[in-house]
């Protein structure tokens, strides 16, 4: 097993982050926050002991929060709460996301306001280590007060309710806590609701979709450089000048990375002299303006989602500095539904400008010099036609979705909780944005490899070189046609793995997420 990777409530970095999500790391808890943790459990138990009406440790919830409790009853109140909040629907969460929701858990809960036990915390770092992963349904949260269903079914895990994956298969709780040698915990005042309550499941799903949005646009800045050389396009406006003079961090990196990967292109030195075109097409020519906008609203949003990540976000707060529980919201997650819509734009701008650029490139009266289609024998060969209309569909189906979910709001729980952030299913719809523009540039190398392959004997970058060998290690040069939807799969595959990025094996050559 690898060693565990530490976790630091209140200071783990996005990069940590990212290697739970990325690498299935086994995690374990920083033991200086253990002092906090025990001195807010203390101040709940007390609580719950006294005759001071306190939300959630000797009340009711929601509309029901006037309800008073008996001290005698509050490990039924917890145990009660999770499962009657058990209620999601759907396919169940990715793995990596599930571990990754249970981090953060273990990361706010660790702050040391929450008032759970230290047991709570290691009990959730067991599940990481033991891979023993609840089944969490996707559906079912509005993004406040927390994401109150998904959680619960983490929860119900604890207490030997729900279902897990284990050592290969899908089983109950209970079994599978037996088989791993652990005793289902029974929940102590306020644990049930400190478990449920929080952002957790959202901020997931959207640092999800941020890492991988990332990725895809570095490697739509290797196609989008592949198809400026196909079409011989014009370094210039890459220049470095041009872009420090605007100054924006994103575009000028954006435009270092262009530069970097046409850099020592034959293609481009054979027609300096003797082309007509005195400016490229938008798609080609304001790749650092559009490119280096999405980075630096993707770093704006991993600003805010690394703090979101450290962060308490249940209710109520125990402020163990004065000994108060505090009641608050915390848990109203539309810093994270902004997040996500805002990811959500910027996929769908990475994908709108490949689209324009896969157009151009099988177009015969724009890509210069290239063959209807990128065919060697258009007419008898349809070549990449209908691919690119399959860009076109995919490009379109992301800019719906990239419709703001944050707008959306609707009253839930007897009109108590009448304004929710809807950030749960705004994260969610991510991972199939970026599956669709993994597609999209998928088709965008190969046409692009195609392009610079018909420009022989003169030939593109060193670096570009790398790529195309890494995009003709899983498919042939299209000949006659074939069978394309295996092609298209191949290389979103090497897309998605983020091989096309590796394929450089340069470190710094492409921009990195560093809020």
């Amino acid at each position: 097993m690898s060693e565990a990777l530490l976790l630091t409530p209140g200071a783990t970095r996005l990069a940590d982050l990212r290697r739970v999500y990325r690498n299935n790391l086994p995690v374990r808890i920083d033991d200086a926050c253990k002092a906090d943790v025990d001195a807010a459990a203390k101040i709940v138990a007390t609580a719950a002991r006294g005759e001071a009406a306190v939300y959630g440790v000797n009340t009711g919830f929601g509309k029901l929060a006037n309800t008073r409790i008996p001290a005698d009853q509050t490990s039924r109140l917890q145990r009660n709460l999770v499962l009657s909040h058990c209620c999601g629907v759907g396919p169940a969460l990715p793995r990596a996301v599930v571990r990754l929701i249970i981090a953060l858990k273990m990361l706010s809960l660790g702050r040391g306001a929450s008032g759970v036990r230290w047991d709570v915390i290691l009990r959730l770092q067991s599940l990481l280590q033991l891979d023993l992963l609840p089944v969490i349904p996707a559906q079912g949260s509005v993004g406040a007060s927390g994401d109150l269903a998904p959680l619960a079914h983490l929860a119900a895990v604890l207490i030997g309710e729900g279902h897990v994956d284990y050592e290969g298969e899908r089983m109950p709780a209970a079994a599978a806590l037996k088989a791993a040698k652990l005793e289902p915990l029974e929940l102590g005042p306020k644990e049930g609701l400190g478990m449920i309550n929080g952002t957790q499941v959202s901020t997931a799903l959207a640092l999800a979709g941020l890492f991988d949005a990332w990725s895809l646009a570095q490697t739509a800045l290797i196609s989008g450089a592949l198809s400026t050389d196909a079409l011989m396009g014009s370094t210039q406006p890459f220049r470095e000048e041009i872009h420090a003079l605007r100054g924006l961090r994103g575009q000028i990196d954006a435009a270092h990375s262009l530069r970097l990967l046409l850099d020592g292109s034959a293609i481009r030195e054979s027609h300096r002299e003797g082309d007509e075109r005195v400016q490229d097409p938008y798609s080609f020519r304001c790749q650092p303006q559009v490119l280096g906008a999405c980075l630096d609203q993707l770093r704006a949003v991993a600003q805010m989602l690394e703090t979101e990540a450290n962060a308490v976000t249940d209710n109520p707060i125990v402020d163990i500095a004065s000994g108060e529980i505090l009641s608050g919201g915390n848990f109203h997650a539309e810093p994270v539904a902004f997040g996500a819509d805002q990811i959500a734009l910027a996929i769908a701008e990475i994908g709108a400008i490949s689209q324009r650029r896969v157009a151009i490139a099988v177009d015969p009266a724009q890509n210069y010099g290239l063959p209807a289609f990128i065919s060697p024998d258009p007419g008898l060969n349809s070549g990449f036609m209908i691919a690119e209309v399959t860009a076109a569909a995919l490009m379109a189906e992301n800019k719906q979705r990239a419709m703001p979910c944050s707008l959306d709001s609707t009253p839930t729980s007897a009109n108590q909780e009448d304004h929710v952030s809807m950030a749960c299913h705004a994260a969610r719809r991510l991972a199939e944005m970026n599956r669709n523009l993994a597609n999209i540039l998928a088709i965008e190398l190969l046409i692009g490899v195609q392009g610079v392959e018909f420009r022989a004997p003169v030939e593109t970058s060193a670096r570009l070189q790398k790529v195309m060998q890494k995009v003709r290690s899983a498919v042939a040069p299209l000949a006659d046609d074939r069978y394309l939807a295996d092609d298209i799969a191949a290389i979103t595959e090497l897309v998605s793995e983020r091989a096309v990025i590796a394929s450089l094996g340069e470190i710094g050559l492409l921009p990195e997420i560093d809020p």
